[in-house]
């Protein structure tokens, strides 16, 4: 299947937003290292028989009248000579560029993206924002037409402009204004520094040394240098439930799908890898803070509005303790989620910026996309039938695990990331959670 490239256009606001050259500053949240990164990921659309308009067309033009108030989109983050910090600089006439591309066989060919598709092609329906790596776009879009009518909306989004939630909210703007509908329900909000700012003076009254890690020295994302590769499990409804029934049975609590399957796939991973067991390894994950800071963000703000959390453990308590007792510390890390968790966060990063913080060397993240609102997005042949993650790099992990929206009797598809040479021994630990009656109560998990 070849990927053809029609052309490239750079799409600026259908009127001029500002008239002189400027920078915004992030937040101390956008410029965490942790984000210097770049999401690629696909929405992908069916054909619709009652939409007759090339989405091409459809999809530029509404993201023409959205840069009037999401400008910031069309310009370009640089490093700060000062601090290394990353500020956007936006130029008069700036815009976003747009790939149109075309594939000559029906989605169908690719299961619409939903089963595992060959990297390499999955790859090829988003562009490389800046392979230079001299500056970064905020944003680079794709829009790949198969021959049954249906597309791939490709996004590559630089995380230091906002995260899931954030871009969500401006692919709805944008479908909004596909509809015809002339404005925004919810007007956009920048004010970066004001909301999440760092105190004067900075101060750390929770204890937030004790989660994060100062190494100059360490970049998270340089990886073993090992092949990665992507492999996905659909998790049916019935091994859920039966797995948080055993949880249950053994502690006495109720488990979230997350801390439940979590914990699980944790050990599955730690086992599969054998890393030493007097090591820390650390599960990571990001909440919302919208509504925990002090004040509450505004409906409008697009920025990153989520912290990440951490739960230290030895690799041998991960590996042989219950996992009840794995799935209690990650229940148990929520009650972090404070307003003064998210000042200290912040206050931290203005302190220890440059000494190179990390959430350490053994770091598992793990992100929950089933209720980013990414199937709201419609412009007009109804919302995606799949959404697809291709990046592996995030929240200070290079083998990060997605959990995705599951159809029919599955419940959740987790998309996990491993080196190659272990991923025989976890798809033996994943194959227990099929057969928990059949293992008993203890000797499965």
């Amino acid at each position: 299947m070849e990927v053809s490239i029609q052309e490239t256009a750079v799409v600026r606001a259908v009127k001029s937003p500002f008239d002189h050259d400027h920078v915004l500053s992030l937040s101390h949240v956008d410029t965490d290292r942790n984000l210097t990164v770049t999401l690629r990921y696909l929405r992908v659309y069916a054909d619709n028989p009652d939409q007759k308009a090339d989405p091409f067309h459809v999809i530029t033009e509404a993201l023409s009248a959205a840069l009037v108030r999401y400008y910031p989109f069309a310009g370009t983050l640089l490093r700060r000579i000062s601090d290394g910090r990353f500020e956007l600089h936006c130029h008069v006439g700036d815009g976003v560029p747009v790939v149109r591309a075309s594939v000559n066989c029906p989605l169908s060919h690719v299961d619409n993206f939903d089963a595992e598709v060959d990297e390499d092609f999955s790859g090829r329906m988003v562009p490389d924002p800046d392979p230079d790596g001299s500056s970064i776009r905020p944003m680079t879009l794709q829009v790949t037409r198969f021959s049954c009518g249906g597309f791939v909306l490709g996004a590559a989004v630089h995380h230091a402009i906002c995260d899931g939630l954030g871009a969500t909210l401006f692919f709805n703007a944008m479908a909004e204004l596909a509809h015809g509908s002339g404005q925004m329900s919810i007007d956009p909000i920048w004010d970066r520094t004001t909301l999440l700012g760092p105190r004067n003076p900075p101060r750390l009254e929770f204890p937030i040394q004790e989660f994060l890690s100062l190494d100059k020295d360490f970049s998270p994302y340089t990886g073993s240098g090992k092949r990665v590769i992507k492999e996905c499990f659909n998790v049916k409804e019935e091994w859920l439930d039966q797995l948080k029934k055993i949880l249950h049975h053994q502690s006495g609590s109720k488990f979230t799908t997350f801390e439940a399957l979590g914990a699980f796939i944790w050990r599955a991973r730690t086992k599969s890898c054998e890393v030493p067991v007097h090591e820390k390894v650390t599960f990571a994950y990001s909440i919302n803070i919208r509504k925990i800071a002090n004040p509450p963000l505004p409906a409008g703000y697009w920025g990153n509005g989520c912290v990440p959390m951490y739960v230290h453990l030895t690799a041998a308590e991960v590996a042989e303790q219950p996992i009840w007792k794995t799935a209690d510390s990650i229940k148990k890390s929520k009650r972090n989620a404070t307003a003064e968790y998210v000042s200290s966060f912040i206050d931290f990063q203005e302190l220890h910026y440059e000494d190179g913080i990390s959430g350490g060397r053994r770091v598992s993240g793990f992100t929950d996309w089933r209720h980013l609102g990414h199937s709201t997005v419609d412009f007009g042949w109804r919302g995606p039938v799949a959404v697809v993650p291709l990046s592996r790099h995030l929240l200070g992990s290079v083998e990060p695990c997605f959990f995705l929206p599951g159809k029919e009797t599955e419940t959740v598809k987790v998309l996990v990331h491993l080196e190659d040479d272990v991923i025989l021994s976890f798809r033996q630990e994943m194959d227990k959670l099929k057969n928990l009656q059949e293992y008993g109560l203890q000797s499965a998990i």
